[in-house]
């Protein structure tokens, strides 16, 4: 009876796990009603310019000149 109950575990529980993991609902994984597979948002140039700013990797004057790059090519 044992090995029965092992079984019948496995077969529910793997294909459960399985579902779960390949769809990742927790990270924007699979969405059939959104039309096609998004797997992470995907982040803007400006809000990872200002994140390089914030972090110090890049000084005022690059990131007032990379800013109005951005902003000039994407007008």
């Amino acid at each position: 009876m044992g090995w029965l109950s092992l079984l019948l575990v496995a077969l529910l529980v793997a294909p459960a796990l399985t579902a779960l993991f390949a769809f990742r609902p927790w990270a924007g994984g699979f969405q059939p009603w959104a039309g096609e597979f998004q797997p992470w948002p995907a982040e803007s140039a400006e809000r990872v310019l200002a994140d390089r700013f914030a972090h110090g990797e890049i000084d005022a004057d690059e990131y007032r000149q990379r800013l109005a790059t951005l902003r000039s090519a994407a007008g």
